[in-house]
């Protein structure tokens, strides 16, 4: 049995959610979430979990939201990054089915500043489902890991009855990933913050499964976001099989791994680190600096190899007279940065075991 005869091709909502994880953590695999930019990027990602058969997450982060918008757009007030994300999942639902695949449709980091940004898309959210009966997105996460405990439960419990009603899956982050991305840097953060405790897991779990089972923890375990030389960073994956362990005694049931756990700073961790946290019940992972510089490879390399083809719309090594159309057309240089991508967000679903799921 694959993951289609239990939840539908295109972007999940609800129940259909959880089913999905619930299908990841009982046959050991985990569901890439790559970050997009762009109808390209979206696109290029939809076409390699098309091809293997896989189900696949696509996320947005509030820069990389007011990309998608549009740079020229105005985001004092998070306007552009509302926008973009908006545009960023209508345009994957209108396409999703397409593929033939499952699709999460997710927004990242949202640190306590950036709240403005969550409730517009909440709003979007909200909207949506009154016509449609389901939300834009799939799921969101708040990110106030560098709250103090209580105030990051507190809010996330605040939101989460908010987006329960909507069948909106929560994530939350407790203990910080190290690094810098999408303009929050976490470089200099103490190094004891970058491992989460086990009765800090619990103290989330008993808030949010009073309102909905539907949230997963990113639980720190020495994560870093970006990629780092060998031995810079010092992951510990195998923390994630204690927390399961200290929660499966705590809540009792039948469950060994209750918790949906996510791997954040993904890109460049070595593939057994992968391996161990998948299987300590890792049901999400996120990659972004490595599909970041695959998308990068396609087109610089073809502009490295075309160069003479690229420097007048008339004229290269062909003939003065030879027009050079078919190499500058944004779709043929786009279209190899989308090839690389592909091929790297295949990487990442075959590190993960979600091969063949369907």
């Amino acid at each position: 049995m694959g993951i289609l005869d239990i939840v539908p091709a295109g972007v999940l909502t609800g129940e259909n959610v959880r089913k999905l994880f619930d299908y990841a953590k009982e046959n050991k695999f985990a569901i890439p979430a790559i970050n997009v930019t762009s109808s390209s990027t979206a696109n290029a990602c939809l076409e390699a979990a098309r091809d293997i058969k896989s189900p696949i997450i696509l996320q947005v982060s509030q820069g990389g939201s007011a990309y998608y918008a549009g740079k020229g757009l105005a985001n004092d007030k998070q306007q552009a990054s509302i926008t973009g994300a908006t545009a960023a999942a209508l345009h994957v639902r209108a396409v999703a089915k397409a593929y033939g695949v499952p699709v999460v449709m997710h927004s990242d980091h949202c640190a306590h500043k950036l709240l403005p940004w969550f409730d517009g898309m909440l709003d979007a959210d909200e909207a949506y489902f009154k016509e449609h009966g389901e939300p834009l997105f799939s799921s969101h996460m708040l990110d106030l890991s560098e709250e103090p405990k209580e105030e990051n439960i507190a809010t996330c419990v605040k939101y989460f009855k908010r987006m329960a009603p909507l069948g909106l899956w929560l994530e939350m982050e407790i203990g910080i990933t190290g690094g810098e991305e999408d303009g929050v840097d976490n470089t200099g953060v103490d190094n004891a913050s970058l491992y989460t405790q086990p009765p800090d897991i619990l103290d989330v779990h008993d808030a949010l499964s009073k309102i909905s089972p539907n949230f997963s923890i990113a639980a720190a375990f020495g994560n870093v976001h970006g990629v780092y030389k060998p031995g810079n960073v010092r992951l510990q994956p195998e923390l994630l099989g204690k927390h399961q362990a200290y929660a499966s005694e705590k809540l009792g049931g039948n469950s060994a791994k209750p918790l949906y756990l996510v791997f954040h700073g993904g890109s460049g961790s070595t593939k057994d680190e992968i391996k161990t946290a998948v299987g300590n019940g890792v049901v999400k992972m996120n990659v972004d600096t490595d599909t970041q510089f695959a998308y990068l490879a396609g087109i610089r390399d073809f502009v490295l190899t075309k160069k003479d083809y690229l420097t007048k719309q008339v004229g290269n090594p062909e003939g003065e007279d030879k027009p050079n159309k078919k190499y500058y057309d944004p779709r043929v240089w786009v279209r190899e940065g989308e090839k690389t991508l592909t091929v790297r967000v295949k990487e990442a679903c075959t590190d993960l075991g979600n091969v063949g799921r369907l």
